[in-house]
């Protein structure tokens, strides 16, 4: 019998941690985190990290696991999440799989192609391109040879811009070529879950009081100790995060506190409107317009996740 998996998604600030937590009080489940930034050390009040008594009373998987100065790649989630998974299913118990990183979850779901190593000298050249003639110019090439690509990079997504044009420069094929050939679907069935709130507004009030919140909680102390760091520095994928990569500015004389909330939570709003793209070309998934305990149990018991 394949193990058991549970995904609970859906836009920033919908309520999926909090359904989550409260599923725990119902079945026997431990907590796989599906958050590309939940991952890394010391970044806890602008990820809404469930706090440490929480994770005490109810397992959770992929949080603290990388300093903020190494990446963790999609690859690498999806390796970690089959793992576990099985581990969890051996213990007895049902592997919930919670976040809002949408890559994570379609690379979990879909599978993903096996992508050559990265390679420094041709990095170095289209990193010399960005720097001669700007980021924009890195992305009208990639359009040239992989127009699909460039459809879903945005001009100013450098790590993602360089990654797919090195991968053309290396190979000769393309990366959508490459993913289209080389994909695996997830070795265990997957029942989805994602809370799609119908009203926007109501979500954008969330968003902003959650911010809010964060900073009252002390977020621009805790961006301010990363900060200091001589490692760390804007272009890596933990500082990139929405919220952090605001501060950061912020902290670096590039924008006043006021701007930086402005800007922050016009970001998450961004963010959110991404995931419900996302979430809305997914087939298959069970959809609800809010957290609900008793539609989540409902579907697990009709998936034979729950007995």
């Amino acid at each position: 019998m394949p193990p058991r998996a549970l995904v609970i998604t859906g836009p920033t600030a919908c309520g999926k941690s909090a359904l989550a937590l409260e599923l725990g009080s119902h079945a026997a489940v431990e907590i796989i985190s599906a958050d590309s930034a939940q991952v890394y050390l010391g970044m806890d009040i602008g990820t809404a990290k469930p706090r440490a008594e929480v994770r005490r009373w109810l397992p959770h998987h992929l949080i603290d696991i990388r300093d903020p100065s190494v990446s963790y790649s999609v690859a690498e989630f999806r390796q970690d999440v089959e793992g576990l998974v099985r581990q969890i299913d051996q213990r007895g118990k049902i592997a919930v799989i919670v976040g809002g990183s949408m890559l994570y979850l379609k690379a979990l779901r879909d599978g993903i192609a096996t992508l050559p190593k990265a390679d420094p000298s041709i990095r170095r050249d289209i990193e010399q391109m960005a720097t001669q003639y700007g980021w924009h110019q890195v992305h009208a090439e990639l359009a040239q040879v992989d127009p699909a690509a460039a459809s879903r990079i945005k001009p100013m997504d450098s790590q993602r811009l360089q990654r797919a044009l090195e991968i053309y420069r290396l190979t000769g094929r393309t990366m959508t070529a490459l993913h289209q050939a080389g994909a695996e679907p997830c070795s265990f069935p997957l029942t989805e879950i994602a809370i799609i709130p119908e009203d926007r507004r109501a979500l954008h009030v969330a968003i902003k009081k959650r911010f809010e919140a964060m900073l009252a909680d002390g977020l621009v102390a805790e961006v301010k100790a990363l900060h200091k760091r001589q490692d760390l520095h804007p272009g890596l994928p933990a500082i990139k995060s929405v919220g952090y990569r605001q501060v950061w500015a912020y902290l670096s004389g590039e924008t006043d506190y006021d701007t930086m909330v402005e800007r922050a939570i016009a970001a998450t709003r961004q963010l959110a409107k991404r995931q419900y793209t996302w979430l809305r070309s997914w087939q298959g998934i069970r959809v609800l317009p809010k957290p609900d305990i008793k539609q989540v149990l409902k579907t697990a018991l009709s998936a034979n996740i729950l007995t």
